[in-house]
């Protein structure tokens, strides 16, 4: 009897060791990099493929983009006019859609040629937008998601995302994986990962240091998240010289 009860104490005790052991995983994790165009000031990110879409911004400087992850180069490109500063990017069904920062018009591109199809205007300011399973999200740097209709384009609802009761405010680029929405922050180091119906910031996720001191006098803010599969993504920001491969638990 007194050996069955040690056995037994001792499997509570492997149980919850590899219970804590779990519990301590880190929520994030930088598991690979490699080099990045560092003219990219970095506005929104996606995978297509085995390539990424980018959207470059500044004046006289945007583009809609595809990045080769082989050849480490932008191999496609279609430049915006010098009066529209480009922002998010994303695919949604047989379309590339691009938005612009204060010009209110979002781009309705070819997928594989990138070239314009047309336009749609909005209100407002245009910072991220994501397809998610049904439904196209855009932020426009304030607390709020808007929820549109990837067809029509016309917005259908919003949400506001809080974090303990609180709205956090500057919402960036977005991207949608997993049933859940993940933004950067800007002007900061932090991604969160939101519930997309409630609006809920279930994780922040901080990157600090992912470029040396010499490297950070050239770059900007942290921007630019796609996912890979599961829970891998590439994240980078504006005009940085690396993409960082993380895990994103």
């Amino acid at each position: 009897m007194r050996k069955r009860i040690l056995a037994a104490l001792a499997g509570l005790l492997l149980l919850s060791v590899g219970c804590s052991a779990l519990s301590e995983q880190p929520v994030s994790e930088v598991v690979g990099e490699r080099p990045f165009d560092t003219s990219i000031f970095t506005q929104g990110l996606e995978m297509q493929g085995d390539d990424l879409l980018v959207s470059g911004g500044q004046y006289g400087e945007s583009f809609a983009g595809i990045y080769s992850l082989v050849e480490e180069a932008v191999v496609s490109r279609v430049d915006l006019a010098d009066s529209f500063f480009g922002e998010g990017i994303t695919q949604a069904g047989d379309r590339i859609l691009q938005l612009s920062w204060q010009e209110e018009t979002l781009f309705i591109r070819d997928p594989v040629t990138l070239e314009e199809k047309g336009v749609h205007t909005y209100s407002g300011e245009g910072w991220g937008i994501a397809m998610g399973e049904d439904t196209l999200y855009m932020s426009d740097g304030t607390a709020e998601i808007r929820r549109l209709d990837p067809e029509t384009l016309e917005e259908t609802g919003r949400v506001t995302v809080k974090e303990t009761g609180t709205p956090v405010e500057r919402l960036n680029e977005l991207e949608y994986a997993n049933g859940k929405l993940y933004a950067n922050i800007w002007q900061t180091d932090d991604i969160v990962k939101i519930d997309p119906e409630t609006g809920e910031v279930e994780t922040r996720y901080t990157f600090l240091n992912l470029l040396t001191e010499e490297e950070q006098q050239t770059a900007d803010v942290l921007n630019g998240i796609a996912h890979i599969k599961d829970d891998r993504f590439y994240i980078t920001g504006k005009w940085w010289p690396k993409l960082f491969e993380v895990i994103l638990r």
